[in-house]
C-alpha cells in the first residue's frame, strides 16, 4: 500500500513539475521575441459582424467567380487565418458596456479606466460633479489633479528606440488612435489631443520623445485654424500642421499624394485626409473620393517604420465599422470590416517579405467592444446576409408571428428617421434618403423592400432616437494573433491582460 501511495505521489509531483516547466518554457519562448508589433483594431467589430462580413465576402467572391466557393458561408477572412485566438472581456471600470476610450486604453496601458477616459489612471473622471463633461467646445478642461497618465505600448516602444505609428479611418484624435499617444480625462477634447501630438506645443506629450513617426487618418479641423480652414473646430489660431512640418514632418492630405509619396526620404509622416472622419469604404469607392484605403495607409506607414533596425509599433484601426453599426447600417459596417481585413492581408504580405515567417513580428487583431447587432435564423445556405430570411427547409420567405418577413441581420436597439430633416437623409451619400422600417406598434412589411441597398437601415428592437443612436453591447469579442510571441494569446482574457501579453512578447 505504501509503495503504491509513494508511486502515486511521485507521479503527481512529476506531472506537476512538468506542468511548471511547460508554463515556464512557454513564457520564456514568448518574451522578447517581437521587435515589431502591429496591432489591428476593428472598432465595434463583434463576433456577429465578423461572421456576417465573412459571408458577405463569400457573396462577393461568388459574384465575381460563380465556381469559387460551394457557398458564401465557406469564405475565409484573413484575420481568421491567424493561428492563435482568444476571447476578450470588454467591460470598463464603471460600466458593463464600455465605450471605445477605456477599452482601447485597456489594450494600450493595462489599466481599466472609466468610460470616456483615454489612457489615464482608474480614478480619472470624465465628468465633473455637476455632470458636465470636462470640455469646452473641443478643448479639454481636465484638472491637473484628475488622475495620472498611464504609459502606452506606443510610448514604451518609443522609449526602447523603436519607430511608432497610428493610422485610422477616423480622426487621428478619435478614441482609438488617441489612446496610443495621448492622455486625457475626456475623449471629446479633440483640440487638446491634437496638441499632444505636436512636438514643441505647450501641451505636447513628452513621453513621445521626438514624436509619433507616422500619424494618418482624418481630423484636419482640429489641426488647422479657421483663418485657413473654415470648418475648423479650433478655438485659437494655432496651425498645428505647420508646427509639425517645422518639426520635420512630411504632410499630405489626399490619397493621390500618399500613393505618389516616395517614403525613402520621409522620416516623419502626417496624413490628414478629411475634416473629421474619413469616408466609409463603400462611399470612398462609389464616389471615387481622393482618400486612401486603410490598406494603403498601413503599407505606407510600414515603409517608413520598418526602416528602423530596432523595430516598430504600429496601430491600424478600421474605425468606421463602429459608426455604421451605430447607424444600424449593416452594409457599410460589413464593407469597412472587409477593408480592415484587406489591410491585414496587405500588411501580412509586406511583413512576410521583410520578416519571413514573422520571426520578429507580432500581429494582433481584435475589437474594443461589440454592438447590439444580431444574426437571425433559420436561413438556407447561401441566403444573402443583407437580405431577408429564406427558410432552410422549404426555401420560402420566412415570416414572423405577424405574418411579415424579416432580415437576417437586425439590431437590439437603434435610431429611426423622424420629423427632423437631418435624420431622414445620409449626408455622406449626397443626402440620399435612408430606407428604414419604422419602429411602431406594428412592423412594416418588407416583402417588396430591397434590404441590400446601400442606405437600408436594419430593423431595431428598441427605438433610441435618430439614426446613429444604437449602442455598444457588452459581449466578449475575439482576438486573433500570429507571429513572434503569439502563442501566449489563448483562452478568455480581460482586455487589460492583452497589454501585458503584448508587452511581454515585445520585451518592453
Amino acid at each position: 500500500m505504501k509503495t503504491r501511495q509513494s508511486v502515486g505521489k511521485f507521479q503527481s509531483v512529476t506531472l506537476f513539475l512538468l506542468g511548471l516547466l511547460s508554463l515556464a518554457g512557454g513564457h520564456a519562448q514568448a518574451a522578447n521575441e517581437a521587435k515589431n508589433v502591429i496591432f489591428f483594431l476593428g472598432d465595434g467589430m463583434g463576433p456577429v459582424t465578423v461572421t456576417a462580413a465573412r459571408i458577405y465576402k463569400g457573396e462577393k467572391q461568388l459574384a465575381r467567380d460563380p465556381g469559387a466557393l460551394s457557398s458564401s458561408e465557406r469564405a475565409e477572412l484573413t484575420m481568421q487565418s491567424l493561428r492563435n485566438a482568444a476571447r476578450i472581456k470588454t467591460f470598463s471600470n464603471d460600466a458593463q458596456t464600455t465605450d471605445s476610450a477605456p477599452s482601447m486604453a485597456a489594450y494600450m496601458t493595462g489599466v481599466k479606466a472609466n468610460n470616456e477616459v483615454i489612457s489615464m489612471s482608474a480614478d480619472t473622471q470624465a465628468y465633473a460633479a455637476s455632470g458636465e463633461q470636462y470640455i469646452a467646445g473641443e478643448d479639454s478642461t481636465c484638472q491637473p489633479d484628475n488622475g495620472q497618465r498611464a504609459k502606452t505600448l506606443l510610448e514604451l516602444s518609443k522609449a526602447a528606440g523603436r519607430s511608432v505609428g497610428a493610422v485610422s479611418t477616423t480622426r487621428v484624435g478619435h478614441a482609438t488612435p488617441a489612446a496610443t499617444y495621448a492622455h486625457i480625462c475626456n475623449r471629446n477634447g479633440y483640440n487638446t489631443i491634437a496638441e499632444q501630438s505636436v512636438p514643441g506645443n505647450p501641451n505636447y506629450n513628452t513621453w513621445l520623445g521626438d514624436g509619433v513617426d507616422v500619424l494618418m487618418g482624418g481630423g484636419q479641423r482640429n489641426y488647422l485654424p479657421k483663418s485657413i480652414n473654415p470648418s475648423s473646430k479650433r478655438s485659437d489660431n494655432q496651425n498645428l500642421v505647420s508646427a509639425m512640418q517645422s518639426a520635420g514632418y512630411t504632410y499630405i492630405n489626399s490619397g493621390s499624394q500618399l500613393r505618389g509619396l516616395d517614403t525613402g526620404s520621409v522620416n516623419k509622416l502626417l496624413g490628414l485626409f478629411a475634416q473629421s472622419e474619413m469616408a466609409y469604404e463603400l462611399d470612398r469607392v462609389n464616389q471615387n473620393l481622393d482618400q486612401p484605403s486603410l490598406a494603403e495607409m498601413a503599407e505606407k506607414a510600414l515603409e517608413v517604420l520598418s526602416r528602423n533596425d530596432k523595430g516598430f509599433f504600429l496601430m491600424v484601426e478600421g474605425g468606421r465599422i463602429d459608426h455604421a453599426l451605430h447607424g444600424s447600417n449593416a452594409k457599410r459596417a460589413l464593407e469597412d470590416t472587409l477593408a480592415l481585413d484587406e489591410a491585414i492581408k496587405s500588411v501580412l504580405a509586406f511583413m512576410q517579405a521583410k520578416d519571413p515567417g514573422l520571426k520578429n513580428t507580432l500581429i494582433v487583431v481584435t475589437a474594443d467592444h461589440d454592438h447590439s447587432i444580431a444574426f437571425n435564423g433559420y436561413g438556407k445556405i447561401g441566403n444573402p446576409i443583407l437580405g431577408k430570411v429564406y427558410d432552410y427547409q422549404n426555401g420560402e420567405l420566412a415570416k414572423a408571428a405577424d405574418g411579415k418577413p424579416y432580415t437576417t441581420l437586425v439590431f437590439g436597439n437603434g435610431g429611426r428617421p423622424n420629423a427632423s430633416a437631418s435624420s431622414q437623409t445620409n449626408v455622406e451619400d449626397g443626402n440620399a434618403p435612408w430606407v428604414a422600417p419604422a419602429r411602431g406598434a406594428e412592423r412594416e412589411d418588407l416583402t417588396d423592400v430591397d434590404t441590400t441597398q446601400d442606405n437600408f437601415l436594419q430593423e431595431v428592437g428598441i427605438n433610441l432616437g435618430a439614426p446613429g443612436a444604437e449602442t455598444h453591447a457588452g459581449g466578449d469579442v475575439m482576438l486573433y494573433a500570429d507571429g513572434a510571441g503569439s502563442q501566449i494569446f489563448k483562452g478568455t482574457l480581460d482586455n487589460t491582460n492583452v497589454f501585458f501579453k503584448v508587452k511581454e512578447a515585445a520585451g518592453l
